[in-house]
């Protein structure tokens, strides 16, 4: 799993209902996101928006759904 910010592609360890765990990245303001999900070779993305943004300081990222 990636989630796909401005170009740049970071790890996804954890995904919940509205959450990522991600690995260590660095400050990104609120704004839209892709995640990327690839299984047996078959992928799958979808939108995101990243309500607080993602803080160097921390592996936890609130998520939500574009409408």
């Amino acid at each position: 799993m990636q989630l796909i910010i401005n170009g740049e592609s970071i790890g996804i360890t954890q995904m919940g209902p509205d959450f990522l765990f991600i690995a260590p990245a660095g400050e990104y303001p609120p704004g839209k996101a892709t995640i990327v999900l690839r299984v047996d070779g078959s992928e799958r993305q979808w939108q995101v928006r990243l309500p607080e943004g993602i803080s160097k300081d921390s592996k936890r990222v609130a998520l939500a759904l574009c409408q």
